[in-house]
């Protein structure tokens, strides 16, 4: 690397100026050199201090150049940051500080001046400051981010007396002692996590500023350089505060993450620190990473890198927990408190009472995470304890799995009415959980490739009891109160919570995740001394986890049979009451971002429909007739109030089918109503509504009868950036429709801004004049991440002879105006849609479309249905292509 830096950084003969395209082509040849070394397998750690070492030279080369050598410059180059550690990456800021005795003089601003133009021309991108020692002092006590920048400096060039002043100007004794330096950068993480969700287990994680990534190493370093003025992790060893293991695991993390971005800035020819579904892929391929059966290439790359993270929060905890008592607490604070003969709470941390207790008491491996969770004085775990956990894991063996005194600890702490949650965290980032329940460990940091699993497997897990503890406590009554009221009315909570545990923890294995998953619960609780019933709940539970979710989204739930049949699967109320807070907690734990109102309008509508069937008798239940007329009863009851006679309003209600009283809450057929008899004089209605049932926007469109209204509702609405999430569609019997579609904004909440809810109504009714498809256009560009994932198109069909109707099952990649493509397809041949249940999974759509041929009857002639498969393909991958 030398010879090739000699080679382009000479010094230019009698006053010529410096060959700038010579600098800038040899800096390249050099990284290139770097590059090649990286692909060779060359250790990343080397590779990134000679990129600084390259840039130290270039630097010092030009500053000399351009603002002489010792004898005739009083100032200093200083590399602060990232560079100051020696740590730059193909991408990295070049952070400098030129430090100046004083003031700098109208010559010397014209010379930085110049120096710093030519580091741009030359290609670098530096970020700069020019200050003297008094700047420093002002600007590093304003703000701690300054001075963290500071003290990470290391001389380039210039008079080592001035630096030497500077580091003492900014030492711990004068400016942010260690105490105020360690609170202000605790604070500063806390406020840094809050911004990734407190986790660092997201699809696509940023792997410098999330939790767990190289930012929470650096505070490690921060505070330990400006307490102990100790310059690497190795030297704590000495202090005491790190173990020969613990350095090992940090600096293995920290070398894997350096790997991972440097490899980053290399595909994206920048600075870049999110790790993207689409450079995922790339990096899992370059580190060697090969697809199997069941586990892509990207899933165990990124498994590696969830596990690495996992180390480092870990040890970020641990460490800053050492900080803190050393640096914080005073000899006063430092108050001891026995719990029992194996615990003590120390200024409010539980440690144990001596480094044998796990040895000589096995048991109180797990006592501890039951002792937090029942203490709430205790605000967490000591450092030293943490890492006695940690040693003494190898005691989790099958003896001890089996042991009775254990499994009802740990019970014990399932059934605990405070802390929980947070201790299922804990005990998963110590390793105990992985330990305890060996399934638990295959699926820890496994994540699935798609937009739908926001999570890894065991933080998913992890949030889904989170989101079940919420139900039971009355302080989030405001977010889901029906959950509340089903869970006060559970036999036996703690059940839930094992079935939550186990519900994914069989995912990766191939085969059905429910089953093998229930398996796994059955021989848990089994070992644990739950009883035959007890059992049997949870095995259910975690076999049927799915089960109302795709009921309630994917089956035609206005249906008696379809709720009839879930029923029985069901069996009982209690089963009920389990399986519906489960869902809604999975659901809500598996992509915060695609739960809705409409979903939980159609899980509260099939627990209470199936809380009907059960406690009239499974065999007993209403047939289809009796439900119609107890609904248009309800209805009429509800239309009381309307300013028309029950003449008029028999008019309407004589004229729709009998099942649109299977689809329609008794206040949306009011409003259908009122909205039609209140506008006599109307041909084409449109009338939007916010939807107290189900907390969303409805569209009701009325009008007559035209063959291409779905297509152009579609196209129109997607044209608006709107999504619909379920179409109801209804011809009455003099030919006019009465469609209601069920819509969401582009952020999935309610279309409620006045100005868009006209521009709705104005732009359908323009529509509604057309004979033909929507040829309108829309915004086609592709959202980034969607890109990434190429899903083939598959159409399914099932002939619901009991309806007359036949069923149309869509599975594609989504992208903007999918459905209206749909629509288009389906426009162009004889046969209608009755109803459409429309789903986003992530990067997918699945959506359902009941359909008839005109005279009302389900589709039997298979030449039409295959040429309607091949024609919505062909459409949908042509799209794909665009």
């Amino acid at each position: 690397m030398n010879a090739v830096i000699d080679d382009f950084l000479q010094t230019p003969e009698n006053g010529e100026s410096l060959d700038i395209r010579q600098i800038a082509n040899g800096i390249k040849s050099a990284r290139e050199q770097i590059s090649r070394q990286f692909d060779e397998g060359v250790a990343v750690e080397s590779l990134i201090l000679d990129t600084s070492k390259l840039i130290d030279h270039v630097l010092r080369f030009c500053f000399i150049h351009y603002l002489g050598d010792d004898q005739h410059c009083s100032c200093c180059l200083v590399a602060v940051g990232g560079y100051g550690r020696s740590e730059l990456l193909p991408g990295s800021d070049i952070d400098l500080m030129i430090l100046l005795k004083k003031q700098a003089s109208k010559q010397e601003q014209q010379k930085l001046a110049t120096f710093l133009t030519a580091l741009w021309d030359i290609g670098l991108e530096v970020g700069h400051s020019v200050r003297t020692i008094r700047d420093c002092v002002r600007e590093g006590k304003a703000d701690v981010t300054v001075i963290t920048n500071m003290i990470e400096s290391r001389l380039i060039y210039g008079e080592e007396k001035l630096y030497e002043k500077y580091q003492l100007a900014i030492s711990a004794k004068k400016l942010w002692s260690s105490r105020h330096f360690f609170e202000a950068k605790l604070e500063e993480q806390h406020n840094r996590h809050l911004r990734y969700n407190d986790t660092a287990y997201n699809l696509e994680p940023n792997i410098k500023e999330g939790p767990g990534g190289l930012r929470d190493i650096q505070i490690i370093g921060w505070v330990a350089k400006r307490h102990f003025n100790v310059s690497s992790f190795r030297e704590l060893i000495a202090h005491g505060f790190l173990t020969d293991a613990e350095f090992e695991l940090l600096d293995a993390g920290q070398r894997h993450l350096w790997r991972i971005r440097f490899a980053l800035h290399r595909i994206t020819g920048r600075r870049e620190d999110r790790l993207l579904f689409d450079y995922q892929k790339k990096i899992a391929e370059s580190f060697g990473f090969e697809s199997g059966e069941h586990n892509l290439a990207i899933e165990q790359f990124m498994q590696q890198y969830y596990r690495t993270i996992m180390e480092l929060e870990r040890l970020n905890e641990m460490l800053l927990q050492i900080f803190k008592e050393e640096i914080l607490l005073t000899a006063s604070q430092r108050k001891l408190q026995p719990i029992n003969e194996r615990f003590n709470l120390r200024s409010n941390f539980i440690e144990v009472i001596s480094a044998e207790v796990f040895k000589q008491h096995p048991q109180a491996l797990v006592e501890l995470f039951l002792l937090i969770s029942l203490n709430q004085d205790c605000e967490g775990v000591t450092a030293s304890t943490i890492r006695l956990v940690r040693e003494h894991l190898y005691l989790i063996d099958e003896d001890y799995r089996s042991d009775d005194t254990v499994n009802h600890l740990f019970m014990q702490l399932m059934s605990a009415p405070d802390g929980m949650t947070h201790q299922m965290r804990r005990m998963n980032s110590y390793g105990f959980l992985a330990a305890y329940i060996p399934a638990f460990e295959k699926i820890t940091g496994r994540m699935q490739y798609d937009l739908f699993h926001a999570y890894t497997v065991d933080q998913h897990t992890i949030f889904v009891i989170r989101n079940l503890r919420r139900f039971a406590l009355q302080k989030h009554e405001d977010e889901f109160p029906f959950c509340n009221l089903v869970y006060s009315k559970l036999e036996n909570p703690c059940l839930l919570y094992l079935a939550a545990l186990f519900h994914d923890i069989a995912k990766g294995r191939g085969g059905d995740h429910s089953v093998l998953g229930a398996e796994e619960a059955t021989q848990f609780c089994m070992q644990h001394k739950l009883n035959r019933k007890d059992t049997r709940i949870v095995s259910h539970l975690v076999r049927d986890h799915l089960l109302m979710s795709v009921t309630a989204q994917r089956k035609d739930i206005s249906d008696p049979d379809v709720v009839r049949d879930f029923a029985r699967q069901v069996g009982s109320m209690n089963m009920l009451n389990y399986l519906y807070l489960l869902t809604v907690a999975d659901i809500r734990s598996t992509n915060p971002k695609l739960w809705n109102n409409w979903k939980d309008a159609l899980l509260q509508q099939l627990y209470r429909a199936t809380k009907t069937v059960i406690r009239r008798g499974i065999d007993n239940a209403p047939d289809i007739d009796e439900i119609i007329q107890e609904n248009r009863d309800a209805a009429f009851e509800e239309m009381s109030d309307l300013p028309f006679s029950a003449e008029q309003i028999n008019s309407v209600c004589d004229r729709v089918p009998g099942d649109y009283f299977l689809r329609h809450h008794p206040l949306e057929i009011k409003w259908h109503v009122n909205t039609i008899l209140s506008q006599p004089e109307q041909s084409r209605l449109i009338s939007i509504r916010q939807s107290t049932y189900t907390r969303n926007t409805k569209v009701f469109i009325y009008g007559d009868e035209a063959a291409h209204t779905f297509s152009q509702v579609t196209g129109t609405l997607g044209s608006l950036g709107l999504s619909i999430l379920n179409a109801e569609i209804f011809t009455t019997r003099d030919n006019k429709i009465m469609d209601t579609f069920i819509i969401q904004d582009r952020n999935n909440q309610a279309v409620t801004d006045a100005e868009t809810i006209r521009q709705i109504e104005s732009k359908l009714l323009k529509a509604l004049e057309s004979n033909s498809i929507y040829q309108g256009k829309y915004n086609t560009r592709k959202p980034r991440q969607l890109k990434a994932f190429d899903h083939p198109t598959r159409v399914q069909f099932q002939q619901d002879y009991l309806n007359s109707r036949t069923m149309m099952e869509i599975s594609a990649i989504d992208m903007p105006g999918l459905l209206s493509v749909i629509a288009n397809v389906i426009a162009q041949k004889d046969i209608n849609i009755t109803h459409a249940k429309i789903s986003t999974l992530g990067e997918k759509i699945d959506d359902i479309f009941f359909l008839t041929t005109l005279d009302g009857n389900a589709i039997t002639d298979q030449a039409l249905l295959k040429a309607l498969a091949a024609d919505i393909v062909q459409a949908l991958e042509s799209k794909k292509a665009v």
